[in-house]
């Protein structure tokens, strides 16, 4: 090897074949379109921490973008009785729910003062209005069809949202495999309608105890269940970071989109999308 002035060893003899003519060949920032991606932040204001706002959320709906697909496919690898790859898939998610929980540390560092320099410019604008958001409640079973309005402006986005409303979620393709499984779950359950939120119910409950208190027999669907919890977990400590984060930031004001803020955010911590996964903990 050659030494440069510096002493140090030098790479030129040692990487000969990096690339660097890409006259003819797709570079990384091409593959990634990160033109696209990097002029994407447009301050409505000219105030420094805008920026901050804008990129923590767009960053926010890219983690899931991808935790909605590897939702879907789950559910489509657990209604094939491939649950070995819905394990992965669900592991997949949790991981990248720890990102976006994560990212509610950085826009923290937002005091009150800044917030309100720029506010105004957000308008009607809020991260309630995030349709991927309302889409992983929708996968997870949690309908309300109140929140379909805010999306009438945009038909095909509607369209999207609404087959996502009326499919069945993560928690019933788990519970056709409890029926698989023998368990004699009624078919009010098995063909319910999906559009409505899931309510509990004793045959579920008992067939869910029933593989806790006998794991080897139904591994599994113990492992299934499991991951359910994971993710619920995370998606309550998500939303717990973000109610915090907003009481710090603005208080108990009302959101830019209407809601009533805080108020608001602690009451959807009462959620339960997998509600006998939690309370047989109690009976066990």
């Amino acid at each position: 090897m050659k030494k440069d002035n510096q002493n140090h060893y030098s790479t030129t003899d040692t990487e000969k074949n990096i690339h660097t003519d890409f006259t003819n060949n797709m570079t990384y920032g091409e593959y990634l379109q990160l033109d696209q991606i990097l002029s994407s932040q447009k301050r409505l204001s000219d105030h420094h921490d805008e920026m901050l706002f804008i990129i923590i959320h767009q960053v926010s709906e890219l983690w899931m973008k991808l935790i909605l697909h590897e939702l879907n496919a789950a559910i489509e690898s657990i209604e094939k009785d491939d649950l070995s790859t819905s394990f992965k898939q669900l592991a997949r998610v949790s991981k990248i729910q720890t990102q976006i929980i994560h990212a509610w540390d950085v826009l923290s560092t937002l005091t009150p003062s800044e917030y309100m320099e720029f506010r105004d410019s957000l308008g009607q604008a809020s991260g309630f209005q995030s349709f991927q958001y309302r889409m992983i409640e929708f996968a997870l079973g949690y309908k309300t069809d109140h929140v379909l309005k805010i999306y009438k402006k945009e038909p095909a986005l509607y369209i999207e949202l609404e087959k996502a409303y009326k499919a069945p979620g993560l928690y019933d393709v788990a519970i056709k495999q409890l029926k698989k499984a023998g368990f004699p779950i009624p078919n009010k359950i098995l063909n319910r309608d999906y559009s409505t939120p899931y309510k509990e119910n004793q045959t579920v409950r008992e067939a869910w105890l029933a593989v806790y208190r006998d794991v080897d027999r139904y591994w599994d669907l113990y492992e299934l269940a499991e991951k359910l919890v994971d993710i619920e977990d995370w998606l309550q400590q998500w939303r717990f970071r973000h109610m915090k984060t907003v009481e710090r930031i603005i208080g108990f004001k009302q959101g830019t989109g209407g809601s009533s803020g805080v108020h608001y955010l602690k009451k959807v911590l009462d959620q339960r999308f997998f509600p006998e996964l939690w309370d047989l903990r109690t009976e066990l």
